[in-house]
């Protein structure tokens, strides 16, 4: 079990160079450079969410499992901006290469499996693949159109993208999504709907992507922000799914997992080790919750309410496993940084313990066997 979990991490670990691979699109606060890792988030959120009129019976769960693994590509072969020349044969030989190094690093069955997700993906030859593809396709039009000022080169690249680019037939394929995209250009209202719910919804939550955490990437040249962080524990929950007790829903866990920090968009993150009023933070973030879930129509609000209400309660299995691996990912990621948040909180084996594996261990005793001893080797050095 260990050289398995060994290599599962290794993938995770590499998988965390995705946030350092930035796109051509601008966060909707204009302030940078939206990165691969934050984009697969956000596009895992509309697959999660959207409907569309040309698709009927789908799974929407394998749709997103694919949306976690469709640009890892990128961490080898880079983003190519749709506005730009390129020769796609090119890439797409250094896409598929980039998939055999990076896929190789898992167990071999686990490989071939997400190594086929993959490709699924990328052939669009299942109706699953083509509507993953469609939300990875709108998601950045929507983005560069919504900031209450667009920049004038991201809405040139929409209208290109509108009228000889991939999107355009978005106007005869999904109309009502067209007529949001072009009154957010000419600075109108769009009609009421559901639809309108949902985009206000997944426009507030880009704001995710600008809440830093005390966790640093893996390499410690930044602080992790609240999207990625949630883009890398659903794919955590994705690779590592098999350690969960008997009758876990991965499927649902993963999609607690895309959810779980919305509500730092109002109350901001609450570093595990630092001091703070635990009930007055709950009542903000319950607060948080209730207004952000409330932009959705009336039964996403309260299903996704109730989710992220069941994440918070860790009473139930899906639940605890979810919770586990949210405190599993952050030592790995300071493993890999030289202690990041362990050294600026000053903390020692029994209050990570404490604090942190007594979470994992109550949802994932197996992963707290596996980190544990490593924790106290890298503090032992350190004394």
């Amino acid at each position: 079990m260990s050289a398995r979990l060994d290599a599962q991490l290794a993938f995770l670990t590499e998988a965390c160079r995705l946030k350092q691979v930035d796109r051509q699109n601008i966060l909707q606060d204009l302030s940078r450079p939206e990165n691969s890792a934050e984009h697969s988030w956000h596009v895992a959120l509309y697959t999660l969410l959207m409907d569309h009129p040309q698709f009927g019976a789908f799974d929407r769960d394998r749709a997103i499992a694919m949306i976690l693994l469709h640009d890892l590509v990128e961490i080898d072969a880079g983003d190519h901006p749709i506005h730009q020349d390129h020769d796609p044969e090119k890439i797409a030989a250094a896409e598929r290469a980039a998939a055999d190094r990076l896929f190789a690093l898992l167990p071999p069955d686990q490989a071939t499996t997400l190594r086929a997700l993959w490709d699924e993906f990328e052939s669009g030859t299942s109706a699953e693949a083509r509507f993953a593809k469609q939300m990875d396709h709108v998601q950045p039009i929507l983005q560069a159109v919504s900031p209450q000022s667009p920049r004038a080169d991201q809405v040139s690249v929409v209208r290109g993208n509108l009228s000889d680019g991939r999107a355009r037939n978005l106007h005869r394929d999904w109309p009502e999504f067209h007529a949001q995209v072009t009154a957010r250009m000419e600075n109108a209202d769009p009609e009421r709907s559901d639809l309108t719910a949902r985009v206000g919804f997944l426009n507030e939550a880009d704001a995710l992507k600008s809440v830093y955490r005390a966790t640093l990437i893996a390499g410690g040249s930044r602080r992790e922000n609240s999207a990625e962080h949630s883009w890398h524990l659903a794919l955590y929950a994705l690779v590592l799914g098999e350690h969960a007790a008997t009758g876990v829903d991965i499927t649902r866990v993963i999609r607690m997992l895309l959810i779980h920090d919305l509500v730092e968009v109002d109350a901001g993150d609450a570093p595990i080790f630092a001091t703070y009023d635990i009930a007055a933070k709950e009542a903000e973030e319950l607060a948080a919750a209730e207004r952000i879930f409330g932009l959705l129509p009336g039964t996403q609000a309260a299903e996704l309410l109730s989710l992220w209400q069941e994440f918070e309660a860790n009473e139930t299995p899906d639940a605890r496993f979810a919770k586990a691996l949210d405190r599993f990912q952050p030592p790995n990621q300071n493993l890999a940084s030289g202690g990041g948040s362990w050294i600026e909180y000053n903390v020692d084996y029994d209050t990570i313990a404490a604090r942190v594996g007594a979470k994992i261990a109550h949802g994932a005793p197996v992963l707290w066997d596996w980190i544990a001893p490593q924790i106290r080797d890298f503090l032992a050095e350190r004394a």
